[in-house]
């Protein structure tokens, strides 16, 4: 194998986000572009970790994406080129983000590289993404992903085999100059890791029993994973996976599993007759949405953020969770429905900034075991990302153990808990000079807004939300602006670092219901008022030129 130097100029704007290096595939295209990320990344970790990628074992996987199987070509001869010992690969280049997690973990390896833009469109003209995980499986913390992006203002070559494509079709060991390359099934291992965490005898029972689900996969990642699980290992009826074909384009869709993308899905829940449960996944797998029937005061898309909690108050129903939770996390932005049960529970509950990276130190730690994020994501201590798949289990073993209709258990948890009325309003593609100008708006008047009034909302309280990672000592700070009404409703503002073009400005808005009576108040008509002064208070209108929001969530 002859390896060569190659020399390449810094590439400006490689800086990871929350989840790593997302741009539009045609950036990712530019000659050298894909190089000298990666060469940035490798050289990057001896000084970020203590140890190189040198004779160490690497996972590699991507949801399919377009551009996912040229990438993953280059990265196969640059990871032989800068001496990794041993890499498993995804057949076809397929691994769901929880399942590498789930390698990187049961195979102890050193890292992965994931191949994914989440819930981003993809497409010639989508997005695509390059992450790292670490050693523990989850995304690399700040200290990383910094150093990787000061080594892509300075890197002057990469490291690269002079070698054909791998054939990534079949279950196999190669050699690739010292380097040996594995092709692994992506599945396997992550289904076998589900059947430790859940109950799949009561699963089966209730699946084989009449239970109807209908898992919609988005034409993304996961319907390989959900036609093994859910089909054939559980019982389920052929064609409960349904858009179950990953594509690179998914099907000309947006990957994201939320009431607005996956309206279908809705559809086919909510109208009677129809299926007992529905979910949906994301592009790579670590997102998820469940559908209930309606029962006159619950039905539709259950919020994320309720999905949480509700996970935590049945925790002690999971087979993984017999000996319970000391402790449970979830992003800032999120409800605060979790913190209720965590309350009740007499257990720790964390506050931590936006990305799942933030979760892991309290993972590893033990101090948390089941943590969230309002976008979508909830996860356990089984892998360290979030995981779409596994969520949808968690319900279906939840309904099970308790014989009841998944409505009937979110209504029986607001009425123990009270209902949070939760909302996110997304406006995306904004230029990027007026989102910060609207941010740092808001930041400079952080000590002159409370006492305000807004109509029947008066200011409280607000602040620019800084986090403490009580295990390692440091501080990430900027991470989005509270304000608290003196009525207990919540509105946070915050620029999103998910998107590829310009800036994504996420609305919050939150309002605790304690009367039973007032839970079945569509959330658009309880939450109304709120987003009037969210608009208001901001001058969304004036700053960013938009009258409405692009996604509601």
């Amino acid at each position: 194998m002859n390896v060569i130097s190659v020399p390449v100029t810094p590439f400006a704007g490689q800086r990871p986000g929350t989840s790593g290096l997302r741009k539009k595939v045609a950036v990712f295209r530019e000659r050298g572009y894909v190089e000298a990320f990666v060469q940035s990344l490798f050289d990057a970790l001896p000084e970020a970790v203590g140890h190189g990628v040198a004779g160490q074992t690497l996972v590699l996987g991507g949801d399919g994406r377009f551009f996912n199987d040229q990438a993953i070509q280059t990265i196969i001869r640059m990871a032989a080129a800068n001496g990794v010992a041993r890499l498993l690969v995804g057949r076809d280049g397929i691994l769901s983000t929880p399942a590498t997690s789930a390698v990187i973990r049961g195979r102890q390896a050193f890292g992965g590289i994931i191949l994914s833009a989440s819930h981003n469109p993809g497409g010639p003209d989508g997005d695509f993404g390059i992450k790292y995980n670490a050693t523990n499986g989850g995304p690399a913390p700040e200290h990383v992903t910094e150093a990787i992006y000061r080594r892509t203002q300075t890197i002057t070559t990469y490291r690269i085999a002079e070698a054909g494509d791998v054939p990534l079709d079949t279950i196999a060991s190669m050699k690739i100059g010292a380097m040996e390359l594995s092709v692994i099934d992506p599945v396997a291992e992550y289904a076998a890791l589900m059947e430790r965490i859940f109950d799949f005898d009561r699963l089966r029972d209730l699946l084989r029993g009449g239970f109807r689900l209908r898992f919609d996969a988005l034409h993304a990642v996961t319907g390989p994973y959900a036609r093994e699980i859910f089909e054939r290992r559980l019982g389920a009826a052929p064609g409960s996976a349904v858009n179950a074909d990953p594509l690179p384009d998914f099907g000309g869709h947006h990957p994201d599993p939320n009431p607005t993308y996956a309206a279908d899905l809705i559809t086919a829940i909510t109208t009677p007759g129809g299926p007992d449960l529905g979910a949906a996944s994301d592009g790579d797998g670590d997102r998820n949405m469940v559908v209930t029937p309606s029962n006159g005061i619950a039905g539709g898309a259950v919020g994320p953020s309720d999905s949480l909690a509700m996970l935590a108050a049945n925790a002690h129903l999971i087979p993984w969770f017999k000996d319970g939770l000391p402790g449970v996390a979830r992003s800032m932005p999120t409800s605060r429905a979790v913190d209720r049960v965590a309350a009740k529970l007499g257990i720790e509950c964390f506050e931590t900034p936006t990305g799942w990276k933030y979760f892991g130190n309290l993972l590893d730690a033990g101090r948390i075991r089941l943590c969230g994020e309002e976008s979508a994501g909830t996860g356990a201590d089984h892998v360290r990302e979030k995981d779409g798949v596994w969520a949808v289990l968690f319900w279906l073993n939840v309904i099970a153990a308790r014989g009841e209709s998944a409505a009937s258990i979110v209504t029986d948890h607001w009425a123990r808990y009270g209902r949070d009325f939760y909302m996110r309003h997304d406006y995306d593609a904004i230029e990027t000079e007026r989102a910060n100008r609207l941010i740092e708006r808001l930041r400079g008047q952080v000590s002159s807004l409370p006492g305000t009034r807004f109509g029947d909302f008066e200011v409280s309280e607000v602040d620019d939300f800084a986090y403490h990672d009580p295990i390692d000592g440091s501080t990430t700070a900027h991470q989005g602006i509270r304000v608290g009404f003196a009525n207990g409703a919540r509105i946070v503002y915050r620029l999103s670092g998910t998107g590829t073009e310009g800036a994504t400005l996420r609305v919050y808005l939150e309002r605790y219901e304690p009367d039973a009576a007032q839970h079945a108040v569509p959330v658009t008509t309880a939450l109304a008022p709120l987003a009037a002064v969210s608009v208001a208070l901001a001058d969304i209108a004036g700053i960013t030129g938009r009258d409405r929001p692009s996604v509601v969530a």
